[in-house]
């Protein structure tokens, strides 16, 4: 039997947004101010968050949390992304896609389980407001924060084991701006469909769990509203979890969109679309939602940015 040889991949490149020098330049001045803006948005709440002592409650600490995690999501692809529209640097090497892969996976897994247990927050501050500070006290909201880091780290350092141990050896031009699971796994030489299996199996398992938890905490708050049967009730309910309940819904429509679906249905120019909703806009939206819809974030976002501008 004849014997083929086959080179390894080495490198990826990135097939660019647009080939016309013109958009390219435009879309790079687009895609920089929006990245700005989204880490203006975020550094300013975690300073706000840090600064005001009245905001210093498990609340807080986990929206906190939910900022750092929407400054790494963008800072792991948006850079590289931005070089490559004004520089044409297009390659990447193997090793390179390998870390921005497990660190977006691990972003996106921690973001999943960490709206679950802000969830669970939202439910004992409805549900138990009397025996809210001796449930949620600080011990056990670091506990659940290092474990929804633990989670998705572990949860990413098995997609990408699972991706990144395929053989590379055909084409290398990767249908994305960064290096995502679809169009990784389109380039392997390789059979992937066991693969494929497990991958949807993890993500689906540890997803639903985190979505379990989401739902069930609000079916409870709802039900507790109904309960008590006063007006007020759904205005204290609605302050209290409306910028949550907005944030999961557009975090887990746009995860939805890119990730829970099988390769055969990857379309490259529909999920560059998807993937710069969820990679760039849902960070830059998350802190405005929590702004506008929390006095107390808009009134500490506002004493910080006049401190700022007394500083200037």
């Amino acid at each position: 039997m004849q014997t083929v040889n086959l080179s390894t991949v080495s490198e990826f490149v990135f097939v660019g947004l647009s080939d016309a020098p013109e958009i390219r330049l435009l879309l790079f001045v687009l895609f920089l101010l929006i990245y700005l803006a989204t880490m203006a948005g975020n550094i300013t709440l975690l300073i706000a968050i840090s600064t005001e002592s009245h905001l210093h409650s498990p609340m807080y600490f986990f929206l906190g949390s939910l900022s750092l995690l929407d400054l790494l999501c963008p800072t792991i692809t948006v850079p590289k992304m931005l070089g490559a529209l004004l520089l044409e640097h297009k390659k990447i090497s193997f090793s390179g896609c390998l870390f921005q892969h497990f660190s977006l996976i691990a972003v996106v897994g921690t973001e999943i389980f960490l709206l679950a247990v802000m969830a669970y927050d939202r439910y004992v501050a409805v549900c138990h407001p009397l025996r809210y500070p001796s449930i949620m006290n600080m011990k056990l909201c670091a506990q659940l924060a290092l474990g929804t880091w633990a989670t998705g780290l572990l949860n990413s350092l098995l997609h990408t084991s699972l991706v990144f141990t395929l053989s590379f050896c055909g084409p290398n031009k990767i249908q994305q701006y960064y290096c995502d699971i679809p169009p990784v796994l389109a380039l392997s030489c390789s059979s992937t469909h066991s693969r494929e299996l497990v991958i949807l199996l993890v993500a689906g398992v540890l997803g639903s769990s985190a979505c379990v938890v989401t739902v069930v905490s609000y079916i409870y708050i709802l039900l507790e509203i109904l309960a008590r049967n006063s007006p007020g009730m759904w205005l204290k309910a609605f302050s209290t979890c409306g910028s949550h309940l907005t944030v999961v819904c557009l975090f887990y429509g746009a995860t939805i969109c890119t990730y829970v679906r099988p390769s055969f249905t990857y379309s490259p120019h529909r999920d560059r679309v998807v993937s710069m909703l969820y990679g760039m806009l849902t960070p830059l939206l998350n802190p405005i939602i929590y702004s506008l819809r929390n006095k107390e974030v808009k009134c500490a976002l506002k004493r910080v940015i006049s401190q700022v501008r007394r500083a200037l």
